[in-house]
């Protein structure tokens, strides 16, 4: 039961929500490399913008995600995003694609379980990542596109684990946090465990966070304990929402909820 246990886990730190769901088509957007020192590789950024974009001189905020790949989540979050702005339901912003390569590697972070060491040759490399995005994705973005201070984050699964840990290690990085279905389970439900601590060093700046869980026996419980940690801490400067969604799995949360995860995040 345990082996079928971790390839289950396996499984959906391996795959992106997309995988199990029919292609969107592909908007226009802009791709381009970025030969990163931080994870030592070349890696492909895609780059949606509003189609207002060329034709004005405003500078807008920036949504950034993993799985941004053209074959992973990117054409369905940016097709949803123009979808949102054409309803006047948000403001414009750019959509900006990190495509993967080691996935599993980039998303996690350090883990004392020997299981989870198993689920792929290299694991714990979130850090490294993080400040790809950061020293050098950021300032990139910042360079070819008019760019405001704001910025967004959103992931599920394994990138959703990715979102909640740079909440709790760096907030001050992101304004706002989007999540389907994290995977709090690794590590023993570090994140979990730690939440109270890191929360006693929030910064004074405001944050957003929007959260879902769905049927999932391995991360609903984790998803519901995080929601009752951010109640009864209570922190001034943290909003933050909890979608319990029992009806969804975990391969349909993300286009469930997307739409009003997005909505309730970017409106102040």
């Amino acid at each position: 039961m345990k082996n079928v246990y971790y390839l289950l886990l396996a499984i959906i730190l391996t795959s992106c929500a997309s995988n199990s769901q029919p292609a969107d088509p592909v908007p226009e957007h802009e791709t381009f490399t970025i030969q990163s020192q931080q994870v030592g590789e070349k890696r492909i950024i895609n780059v949606w913008t509003p189609v207002d974009y060329k034709t004005s001189s405003d500078s807008l905020p920036v949504m950034y995600m993993a799985d941004g790949g053209i074959k992973e989540d990117f054409p369905h979050i940016a097709n949803t995003l123009a979808k949102l702005i054409k309803e006047r339901k948000i403001k414009p912003l750019i959509l900006v694609g990190i495509e993967n390569t080691q996935r599993r590697r980039d998303l996690t972070g350090s883990t004392e379980v020997a299981k989870d060491k198993e689920i792929a040759p290299i694991v714990g490399g979130s850090e490294k990542f993080r400040t790809f995005i950061k020293d050098e994705l950021f300032p990139e973005i910042n360079k070819r596109y008019r760019t405001t201070n704001e910025k967004s984050i959103i992931g599920e699964s394994a990138s959703g684990l990715f979102v909640v840990e740079t909440f709790f290690l760096t907030p001050d990085m992101f304004d706002n946090y989007i999540a389907f279905d994290p995977s709090l389970w690794w590590n023993n439900h570090y994140l979990i465990r730690t939440a109270k601590e890191h929360l006693a060093k929030f910064p004074i700046t405001k944050k957003r966070i929007w959260f879902a869980g769905s049927n999932a026996e391995d991360i609903s419980p984790f998803t519901k304990q995080l929601a009752g940690i951010l109640k009864a801490e209570n922190h001034p400067n943290i909003e933050w929402n909890y979608s319990e969604e029992p009806k969804e799995k975990h391969n349909t949360i993300f286009r469930a909820t997307k739409e009003k995860a997005i909505v309730w995040t970017l409106n102040e």
